[in-house]
C-alpha cells in the first residue's frame, strides 16, 4: 500500500509547488515587509511592531472592519437565507409544476451576475444610480446620490453585492436538495406537514453541510472583497465604503507605505484563517 502511495505524490507535486509559489512565499514575503518602514524602492528599514502599534491607533483601521461587518451581512447571511429559499422554492415548486427546464433557466439567471465580470457590473451599476441620469432615480423619481451620499453608500453598496452573491448559494444549495431522501418529504406531507415546516425540519437540517460551505465561502470573499469597492466607490465618500483590502491597497501604491499596507493585509490574512479554523471546528462538532 505504501509503494502504490508513493506514485500520488508526483501527481500533488506540481500543485504543491504552485501553492507554496504562489500562496506560502508571497504570504511570508507580506509578513516580513509589515515588521519594516519601505516606500517601495531602496532598502527596507526594519521598525519591529511599529506598524501593527500604529494600527491599534487607526481610526480608519477600525472603521474599515466595522464595514467589512456589514458586507459580511450582505454577502454571506442574507444571500444563505435567500438562496436557500429560492433554491428551495425552485426545486419544490417551480421545477414540479413547470419542468425542470424552467427551474434550470431560472437558476442560470440568477447566477449570471457571477459570471459577469466585476468591472462591468460595477461600471453599469454606477451609470444606474448615477444621480443626474441614472435609470433608479428616473424609475422611481428621485434625486439621491446613492453612492456619493456618506449616509447611503453603504448600504447601497451592501444591496449590490445581495444581488451579485445571490446566484451562488442557489447554484449549491439546488445541488444539495438533490440529495434529500423524497420519501421524508412524502412521508411528512401525508402526515399533514405544511410545505414551510417540511423546509423548516426536514429540507434545512439534511443540506447543513452545504450551508457551512456556502457561509464559509461567501464569508471570506466578504472579508477579502476589493473589486466592487474599487469599481464603486473607491472607499468613499470620505471613508464610508473604505474596507481592509482597499485601505491596504491605498498604503501600497498612492502612499507608497508598503509596511503599513502589509501589516494591514496580514492581519486580513490571519483573520480569515482563524474565521476559516472557526467555521470548520464548528462544521466537524455538528457532523
Amino acid at each position: 500500500m505504501r509503494a502504490r502511495t508513493k506514485g500520488y505524490w508526483w501527481y500533488l507535486a506540481p500543485s504543491l509547488v504552485l501553492f507554496l509559489a504562489v500562496i506560502v512565499a508571497p504570504f511570508l514575503m507580506n509578513v516580513a515587509t509589515s515588521f519594516t518602514r519601505w516606500s517601495g524602492v531602496g532598502t527596507p528599514r526594519w521598525v519591529g511592531l511599529d506598524n501593527y502599534t500604529r494600527l491599534l491607533d487607526d481610526e480608519r483601521f477600525w472603521q474599515s472592519f466595522q464595514h467589512n461587518v456589514g458586507l459580511i451581512v450582505a454577502m454571506a447571511i442574507v444571500p444563505t437565507a435567500l438562496g436557500l429559499l429560492l433554491a428551495a422554492v425552485l426545486f419544490d415548486y417551480i421545477g414540479r409544476r413547470f419542468g425542470a427546464r424552467t427551474a434550470a433557466a431560472l437558476r442560470a439567471t440568477y447566477y449570471l451576475p457571477q459570471v459577469l465580470p466585476v468591472a462591468v457590473a460595477g461600471v453599469v451599476w454606477g451609470w444606474m444610480l448615477h444621480p443626474s441620469y441614472g435609470a433608479v432615480n428616473q424609475i422611481f423619481g428621485l434625486r439621491l446620490n446613492w453612492l456619493g451620499d456618506p449616509d447611503l453608500a453603504l448600504a447601497t453598496v451592501m444591496a449590490i453585492m445581495v444581488w451579485f452573491q445571490l446566484g451562488y448559494p442557489v447554484v449549491i444549495f439546488m445541488a444539495g436538495l438533490q440529495r434529500v431522501d423524497p420519501a421524508l418529504h412524502e412521508a411528512a406531507e401525508i402526515d399533514g406537514a405544511s410545505w414551510w415546516r417540511r423546509f423548516w425540519h426536514i429540507t434545512i437540517p439534511q443540506i447543513r453541510p452545504e450551508t457551512f460551505v456556502v457561509l464559509l465561502t461567501c464569508t471570506i470573499a466578504a472579508l477579502k472583497v476589493f473589486g466592487p469597492i474599487y469599481v464603486l466607490t473607491r472607499g468613499g465618500p470620505g471613508n464610508a465604503t473604505m474596507v481592509p483590502s482597499y485601505f491596504s491597497y491605498l498604503s501600497f501604491f498612492q502612499k507608497s507605505n508598503v509596511g503599513y499596507g502589509s501589516a494591514i493585509a496580514t492581519v486580513l490574512a490571519l483573520i480569515i484563517i482563524v474565521v476559516t479554523f472557526l467555521f470548520l471546528r464548528v462544521q466537524e462538532r455538528e457532523s
